[in-house]
Parts: structure tokens; C-alpha cells; sequence
């Protein structure tokens, strides 16, 4: 009889703690769940906030804002992606969620996607990286020379190529500058030729990448601009390495304040996009035409437009990316709006 009623208490003893066990687990699995419910939940938020608040980032270690603006459109692929996840798990909230980094990408970017202005304008500029390792710069000039601008500004240009542009541009463009590397192609007359010092501090190897010159356009006279900036690199704990970039673009934006004209053109490949903040001391002093995104490099699948035009006192009418050449960059064309007598 004893041993019975022990064995009984025994089981009920067993049977409590294999229900609190149970219990626990319960909670421990609630406790998970909430988490990643928590955790889903502040996705949309993060991606909105850096969407709006990219600014926010600071830029030291390793050039992170710099990086994240370089590929800012990007972060609205989070979108879709949340929106799978909503519907994976039936979650009506995290798909409301999903809506916020929505609204976010149509505030910053929406106004991109509006159609681009087709008003009229008075000069067509085109901006090419031609890349010094093209296997085929005469089909390139060709495709230059075809686009009919009035004005063709050229990164990259390299002996012996260099002789293979001259001859197919000439008959189209019977004006042409060059600075090292750069150069620029006129169907107007071109004046005050000169170089621009854009070297980073502490660069030994020869380095020629901007040009100033002229333009002697119907309209009056333009100062056109072309510039090739630094290369920037993603390199492990180095991280975003753009130093040598901005540099450049400070020396470049101390030429444009002591610019006598008030009509300019810049024309070049800023190796990042308008939104990168290293930029901000050029594209402060400028304006872009922002309809669409026109991203440029890779020329294999661009996902960021680092090739620009930029004006001051003139008015950018709308931009635009042509087909591809033998070039790693696509070309990108400007056409752009006289304003007024020039100063």
C-alpha cells in the first residue's frame, strides 16, 4: 500500500515537472517569436530612417555614409523583399511595416521617376568615360561623333587611342582641347585652354585629369569643364577608401568659386553619385538635371550613375544614358537651356 501511494506521488511529482518543462518551453518559444517579430518589425524602420537620415551616418570608420549615399536607390529593394517576408509568415502588420521604407524611397526617389523634361534647350553635351583598356575606341568615337551634341567631353584618353578619336571626330568636331587624360570635342570654337590642377597631395605618378577651355557657343560664352576624380576602393578593413576623391572635388570647387564666367559646364566621371557627400563641395556650386536615374558603370549592369553634367547659370533640361560602347561606362548626354545674356 505505501509503496503504492509512493509510486503514485512519484508520478504526479514526474508528470508537474515534465508540465513545467512544457510551460517553460512554451514561454522560451513565445519569448523567440516575439523577438523576431520585434526584430522583423525594425527592419522597415532602419531602411526608412537611412533612406531619409543617410546624412546621419557618420562617415568615419571607413567612409560608411559615403558608401551607403554611393548606392542610396538600392535600399528600396528592401521593399519587395519585406513584403515576401509579410506574406511567408501572414503578417498583416509586417506588411504595414513594409510600407514605411516605401514611402521613404517615393519621398526621396519618386520624383526621379516622374517623366524627364522635353522642353527646349539650346545645347546637348555628351560625357564619356572611353576607358583606357577599350578594345575598340573607333567604334567608340563613332558612336561619340553620331550623338550629334555640340559638345563631347572625354575621360580616359590614351596614346595610342588618342590618334583613333582626333581622326573620327574630326570632320563632326573641328575643335578639341586636351589636358593629359581629359579632353573635350566642339562644334564651336574653343579659347583659354588650360589645365586644372586636381592632383591628391602625396600622388607621385603622373597625374593630368582636368581641363578648363571656351566655348564659343551661339548663345554666348560657356566655360566648360571636364574632370576625371579619383578612383575610390572597397578594401576590407580599409574600407570605402575615397580620401584622394575628395580632395579633388575641394580643389575642384575652389576653380569653380574663382570662375570669372557665370555660365559653366562640368562634365567628368566623379567616381560616385550626386548624393555621396564627398562630392558636396561641387554639387553645391552646380545643378544636375535629377529626372530618372541614368545609372552609367558597370556598363555590363550600371547600378550607379557616377559619369555627371552639372551647370551653373544655365538650366539642365533633362539627362539621359546612350547605348553602350566599348567602354566599361555608358555614355551620358545633357541637354541644357540658355538663360539670359551670358556675364
Amino acid at each position: 500500500m505505501i509503496k503504492r501511494l509512493v509510486t503514485e506521488l512519484r508520478g504526479v511529482g514526474l508528470r508537474r515537472i515534465g508540465s513545467r518543462r512544457i510551460g517553460l518551453r512554451r514561454i522560451g518559444l513565445r519569448a523567440r517569436t516575439l523577438r523576431r517579430v520585434r526584430a522583423a518589425r525594425a527592419v522597415p524602420v532602419a531602411v526608412a530612417v537611412l533612406l531619409l537620415g543617410h546624412r546621419l551616418v557618420p562617415n568615419t570608420p571607413w567612409h560608411l555614409g559615403s558608401l551607403l549615399e554611393a548606392l542610396l536607390p538600392w535600399l528600396g529593394l528592401a521593399v519587395p523583399v519585406l513584403l515576401l517576408g509579410a506574406l511567408l509568415r501572414r503578417s498583416r502588420r509586417l506588411a504595414a511595416a513594409a510600407l514605411l521604407p516605401a514611402l521613404a524611397w517615393t519621398f526621396a526617389f519618386g520624383g526621379r521617376l516622374l517623366p524627364g523634361g522635353d522642353g527646349a534647350y539650346d545645347l546637348t553635351v555628351v560625357q564619356h568615360n572611353v576607358a583606357a583598356q577599350n578594345e575598340d575606341p573607333r567604334g567608340t568615337a563613332r558612336a561619340l561623333a553620331a550623338t550629334g551634341a555640340d559638345l563631347v567631353a572625354v575621360e580616359e584618353l590614351m596614346d595610342p587611342a588618342t590618334a583613333v578619336y582626333e581622326q573620327e571626330l574630326a570632320a563632326a568636331y573641328p575643335y578639341r582641347a586636351r589636358s593629359g587624360t581629359v579632353g573635350l570635342w566642339s562644334r564651336h570654337p574653343l579659347s583659354e585652354v588650360r589645365p586644372v590642377d586636381l592632383k591628391p597631395s602625396g600622388l607621385q605618378v603622373y597625374w593630368k585629369r582636368g581641363l578648363r577651355v571656351v566655348a564659343h557657343t551661339p548663345d554666348g560664352e560657356v566655360a566648360v569643364y571636364v574632370a576625371h576624380l579619383p578612383s575610390v576602393r572597397f578594401g576590407g578593413l580599409g574600407g570605402f577608401t575615397s580620401e584622394r576623391r575628395d580632395e579633388s572635388a575641394g580643389k575642384l570647387a575652389a576653380v569653380l568659386d574663382a570662375e570669372p564666367l557665370q555660365r559653366v559646364i562640368l562634365a567628368g566621371d566623379f567616381n560616385s553619385t550626386l548624393d555621396d557627400r564627398g562630392l558636396a563641395p561641387v554639387t553645391s556650386r552646380l545643378t544636375a538635371a535629377r529626372s530618372g536615374f541614368d545609372f552609367s558603370w558597370p556598363a555590363a549592369f550600371p547600378v550607379a550613375r557616377i559619369d555627371q553634367i552639372l551647370c551653373r547659370g544655365l538650366t539642365p533640361v533633362r539627362t539621359w544614358t546612350l547605348p553602350a560602347t566599348g567602354s566599361d561606362h555608358l555614355p551620358v548626354a545633357a541637354r541644357i537651356r540658355v538663360n539670359g545674356p551670358s556675364a
